[in-house]
């Protein structure tokens, strides 16, 4: 993943550290064993995911990586340490000991460096089907070699679309924006180019039908089913009800140049995001929107509550957009549940996965399953974290809680009276396949 990282594992390596898998690891809530067999046999579809192409560097697999800001804390169970990943390369590597000895991992990395020289391009087909996955869709700015359909689906990034004036000034807002604004500054240019355009139109309605409408367009035609915004990052999901003359006007004004002011550049925000969603629905895209405390020195974890998105929602013109609050807003849980009772938003809990205990995540799944099962797609937001922590550790880690989370959860409502074991059945398998297979219109085996 980043440099950073890269050097806390080689450190830990270094020093020797003993990785023990526990008794305790495996200790859980009461799961009823039926169930639980039962969802583990289930082909599931992952609705979000950073995974990467065989590509050597995979130029292509991130909108904003993460790799210069600031150092955060990882959450326990993404470090190093953690026992539950010896576990992981039993199941996808076939890993023989108990411990991560300095032999041992070298044997690792000889075994895990042949799958991937035998595999080649199919190396990401043959993870999903270790960890019983169908279909993966892989939110990046375009899908590489390993990636085809069916097995792997493309949601692309469009923050770039959002900003196509000057953002220095919003670059001086902290150390997080000075890295992540040139990044879809970049991204920008790229669409342009990909369209043929070598400057922007003059006027903001020109803007969106040669730019916005085109580049979404071009990647429906790409294989997209979704859009992704990752604007947490760089700024309040407070995408409030636009004054569209105002925004036309300062589209007009700073398109040649100067430094648009920070309620100007907001109030174009607001416009292009509900175009954008807007074209995403008429194209039969989804719009996917992290909603998660993320990571950064200077990321506003306020600024990702669900809640926020409530003007853009109740937008009469947006009806027909289909949203999915990424990563289930985190910490605010409860207030993307209660979004789902709008008939165009979905929730997934990508993430909640690595960085929740399965216990943790069950009380989440329980509250939205007894109220709007239909609404709730599972997934691994599957990503990178380190030389020996490559996506397909974090897509088997997250696989694994999120079926022993649904199993408890499920069990609870079962001992409760509230579902009987065929409801059960039945909602496990939406959860974890239908219902995304609805939303996207998958064809299925």
């Amino acid at each position: 993943m980043t440099a950073y990282w890269t050097h806390v594992w080689n450190r830990l390596i270094a020093a020797g550290a003993a990785l023990l898998l526990s008794a305790s690891a495996a200790a859980q809530s009461p799961v009823d064993p039926g169930l639980a067999t039962f969802i583990a046999g289930i082909k599931a579809v992952d609705n979000h995911t950073h995974v990467n192409s065989t590509a050597p560097n995979d130029a292509d697999s991130d909108a904003l990586p993460l790799d210069g800001l600031p150092p955060v804390g990882f959450p326990a169970r993404l470090r190093a340490e953690n026992p539950e990943w010896i576990a992981g390369y039993k199941a996808l590597y076939d890993y023989p000991y108990d411990d991560l000895s300095v032999a041992h991992l070298a044997e690792l990395h000889t075994t895990m460096k042949r799958a991937r020289e035998q595999q080649g391009d199919a190396f990401p087909q043959w993870v999903l089907d270790k960890i019983g996955t169908e279909v993966m869709v892989a939110n990046r700015i375009a899908m590489g070699p390993g990636l085809a359909p069916p097995r792997f689906r493309w949601a692309s990034y469009v923050d770039a679309l959002m900003l196509p004036l000057s953002t220095k000034a919003e670059r001086a807002g902290n150390d997080d924006y000075a890295v992540l604004y040139p990044l879809e500054e970049r991204l920008l240019h790229r669409y342009l180019a990909d369209l043929q355009i070598a400057a922007l139109p003059r006027t903001l309605d020109a803007y969106v039908t040669e730019v916005v409408t085109p580049t979404l367009e071009r990647q429906r035609q790409g294989g997209c089913i979704a859009v992704k915004f990752e604007a947490a990052y760089l700024r309040k999901l407070d995408f409030d009800d636009p004054d569209e003359a105002a925004a036309r006007s300062v589209y007009a004004k700073y398109v040649a140049g100067g430094e648009p002011s920070r309620t100007e550049y907001k109030n174009l925000e607001d416009f292009l995001f509900r175009r954008i969603a807007r074209e995403a629905g008429r194209l039969g895209m989804a719009v996917h929107i992290h909603a998660f405390e993320g990571f950064g020195g200077s990321y506003e974890i306020s600024g990702s509550d669900p809640l926020l998105l409530e003007s853009a929602l109740a937008d009469p013109s947006l009806r027909k957009t289909n949203f999915v609050v990424i990563h289930g807003g985190g910490m605010f849980a409860a207030h993307a549940g209660a979004l789902l009772a709008r008939t165009n938003v979905y929730a997934d809990f990508s993430g909640l996965p690595q960085f929740y205990s399965a216990a943790m995540l069950s009380g989440i799944l329980r509250q939205w399953l007894t109220q709007y099962p239909e609404k709730v797609l599972f997934g691994t937001d599957a990503f990178a974290n380190g030389p020996d922590l490559g996506w397909e550790m974090s897509a088997w880690l997250a696989s694994s809680t999120a079926r022993r989370a649904l199993a408890m959860a499920l069990t609870g409502m079962m001992d409760d009276g509230e579902i009987t074991r065929t409801r059960a059945q039945e909602i496990a398998t939406m959860v974890l396949r239908t219902n995304a297979a609805k939303l996207y219109e998958l064809p299925l085996q």
